[in-house]
Parts: C-alpha cells; structure tokens; sequence
C-alpha cells in the first residue's frame, strides 16, 4: 500500500512538474500556427481566387449542355467528353504534345551551350548577357510576336534580304506554315529554359569538370557523366516551364500559322469566342489541364522533387 502512494505522489508530481511545458508547447504551437497562416494565408487566398476556383467553374460547366442559341442548359451530361474521342479533337491534342515536345527539345539544344557559356565563361559579362536573354520578355507578348510575323511576312527582312543577295528571285513562304509556328514557339519560350539551366550549371562546382578531365574523360563523357545528371533539375524544371506554355498557346499558332492551323490552345479559344460553345470549351480545356497536370505528376515522380527545388 505504501509504495502504491508513493507512485501516486510520484506520478502526480511529475504530471505537475510537466505541466509548464506543456503549456509552453501549446503556445509554441499556436504561435506557429499563426505564423503559417500569416504567412501562406495570401498565398492560399490568391491560388484559391485565381486557380482553384476558375477551374472549379470550368469543371462544372464541361458537364452542362449548350443550348440551340449558345445559352448554357443546366442538365448534367457526359457528351462533351464523349466527343473528345472525336478524330478531329483528337489529332488536335497529339498535334499540340508534338509541337510542345519539338518545342521543349529544340530549346534545349539551343539553352544548354548558351548557358554553360554563361556559367562557365561569362566572367564580369554575366549579367549583362542574362539581361540580353530577359529584355525581350519585358516586351508586351503580343507586340513581340507582330514584329516576327513582319520579319517571316513577303516583304519582311529576310525574304528582302535574300532578294537582294541574288538567292532567290520570288519571296518565300514563311508564314501561316508549321515552321512559322515552330519558330514562335522557340523564340517565345527560350528564356524559360536558358535561365533554369544557368542557375543549375551556375551551382556546379568547378572542380568536378577538372576532376573529371584530369580522370581522361573527354568532353562528350563528361557532359553525359558530370554535367547532365547533377542539372537535372534545371533540365526537368525548364521542361515544365516549356512545355506547358507551349502545349496551351494560341497566339503563336493564332498569328503566324493562320486560320487553319489548329493547336489544343486555338481549339479551346475558338470554342468560347467564335462558337459560343462554353461547356465545349471547358470540357476541351479540363482534358488539357488533366493532362498538364499528368506531366507535372510523372516530372517530380520520375525526376525527383529535391532536384526541382532546387533549380527553381
């Protein structure tokens, strides 16, 4: 019985000598609480605004009908997504993933020299050409992509120029062709890749290329073996910052591939200005969000979220 006390009066004065902790835990706590919240509360406010409820309302009206005027009828159905599998939406879509994969790719080959150069040889020059690669994108977007299409057009500079070299006697046809578009899309999105892989080529630490050397590595080796997997990150972070853009875009192919080239970005645009066909549109635009949001899931499963943290 005596030592039963005991351990009750021990037990009790433990509970009491414990007691200012955890009070003071709690207060760290709630503390942090408002901190966080203090802290992504706009965040969370402005995702919620701008993202999650445009999308929820996308949502709701890709399974509503159109009505024989263009009026929305409030009836559930699932027919606008019945008719994704349509041949003509289709072909859209996998056109669309193909000019965003050449897109991604071509920035790529263009990005990795020009941002090594910068990382690795730029100097006191640094800055200066990552102001030359920015400076464009300070341009209104639709601005930039006129002047291109005044470039590539009949009487624009190059066709001029070639005329005058003796090269060619008739201008060539540059716009409202894939290339055009090809070409819009690589010059529009190209600063998103470059600066991604020159932060990540900027991290590497110098030594590891002259180790590599030193080991007889020759270049080609040691691009696939050092410099290639330590910015991955850069890599998978510029593809997202790419890809996605161009796979949605609509003015490129709007302006410089005219009235009959079609992206999933015109599609959806089309849908919602000229047929008055919102449900149709929205149904065409959740399937592109499902599909962007694929990719961002299969890019930090497969690439890993340190390495994007990182780079971006």
């Amino acid at each position: 019985m005596a030592t039963t006390a005991e351990s009750r009066l021990a037990e009790s004065s433990r509970v009491q000598t414990a007691s200012p902790e955890t009070s003071g835990e709690r207060e760290m706590k709630r503390r942090h609480r408002f901190q966080v919240a203090t802290y992504l509360g706009p965040i969370m406010f402005v995702q919620v605004l701008f993202v999650l409820a445009p999308l929820s309302f996308i949502l709701m009206f890709s399974v509503l009908k159109t009505g024989p005027y263009g009026n929305i009828v409030f009836e559930l159905t699932l027919e606008n997504y019945r008719n994704l599998l349509d041949t003509g939406y289709a072909t859209v879509f996998f056109k669309s993933i193909y000019y965003a994969l050449q897109t991604n790719f071509v920035c790529i080959l263009l990005s990795y020299p020009l941002a090594y150069y910068i990382a690795r040889y730029g100097g006191r020059w640094k800055a200066s050409l990552l102001l030359l690669i920015v400076i464009p994108s300070w341009t209104a977007y639709i601005i930039r992509l006129y002047a291109l299409k005044t470039i590539l057009g009949s009487n624009g500079l190059i066709n001029n120029f070639l005329i005058d070299l003796g090269v060619i006697q008739l201008p060539i046809q540059f716009l409202y062709t894939s290339y055009a578009v090809s070409a819009g899309l690589v010059y529009t999105w190209l600063p998103f890749m470059v600066l991604p892989l020159y932060a990540a080529l900027e991290g590497l630490d110098s030594s590891l290329w002259e180790a590599a050397k030193d080991l007889g590595a020759t270049p080609v080796r040691r691009f696939f073996r050092v410099t290639l997997p330590l910015t991955r990150g850069g890599l998978l972070a510029g593809t997202l910052l790419v890809f996605i853009p161009s796979l949605g875009d609509w003015l490129v192919p709007h302006l410089l591939g005219g009235s009959k080239f079609m992206m999933a970005g015109t599609l959806v645009a089309h849908k919602f200005t000229a047929a008055g066909d919102i449900p149709g549109g929205s149904c065409l635009a959740a399937a592109l969000a499902f599909v962007l949001l694929l990719l961002i899931y299969f890019v930090i499963r497969f690439g890993g979220r340190e390495s994007l943290e990182q780079a971006l």
